[in-house]
């Protein structure tokens, strides 16, 4: 008989880690107001509920020796998710600390593993060193962003508006956490070679040998 397969598998991590980032995205998207509480508050939703899935994957999904980075990924992902989760904490300054760091943090991790994954030949490798880059890249476009960068810009019939840094820090987020919904979306619902590991192959002798008469 065979092995019954396993009823959570990295697809489904993919799949929960593709949905949260795009509830994030959405919401980010949809929000007139790109401030720093806004932002943070947004994030830390993302990154709390991002760090039970790696949980989930650590407990229910990866064998002992890959379980080192969802557990770091975890640890980092919570850190961060409580530190923006402060309301007086809320302002521009740290709405940057806390997403570059996390986004240094959190890529390098991923991107690491990612890397170890291709070495040993493993099927979602390159899902691992994407998504640990895309991390990696807003932090670095975070860093490019000037403190205290204040733009006015006028448009006819509408009005004066004004193009703050913290407004541009919040829709990169937002941005980011887009781009990472629809590539684990799309490799969440492409079939995996891991998910075909989950299922033990059938022994070829399963059946009981048939006697045949012979000649006495």
């Amino acid at each position: 008989m065979s092995a019954p397969a396993r009823a959570f598998t990295m697809r489904h991590v993919q799949l929960l880690r593709a949905l949260f980032a795009a509830v994030a995205a959405l919401m980010i998207t949809f929000s007139s107001d790109h401030s720093a509480a806004v932002g943070l508050a947004v994030f830390s939703g993302f990154a709390l509920v991002t760090a039970l899935v790696h949980i989930l994957a650590a407990w229910l999904v990866l064998p002992a020796g890959s379980r080192w980075a969802a557990i770091l990924l975890a640890v980092v992902s919570v850190i961060a998710g409580m530190a923006s989760g402060v309301p007086v904490w809320r302002t521009d300054d740290m709405f940057f600390i806390v997403l570059i760091t996390w986004g240094v943090l959190n890529g390098g991790l991923e991107l690491l593993a990612g890397i170890r994954a291709r070495r040993a030949g493993g099927a979602l490798a390159t899902d691992a060193i994407t998504v640990g880059a895309l991390g990696l890249l807003l932090a670095v476009v975070l860093l490019l962003i000037p403190s205290g960068f204040v733009q006015e810009y006028t448009i006819e019939k509408a009005g004066t508006f004004q193009l703050s840094g913290i407004i541009l820090g919040v829709g990169m987020f937002g941005g980011y956490a887009a781009i990472v919904a629809v590539f684990l979306g799309i490799a969440g619902l492409t079939p995996k070679r891991a998910d075909a590991d989950d299922v033990a192959p059938a022994p070829e002798n399963d059946a009981a040998p048939v006697e045949h008469g012979g000649e006495r």
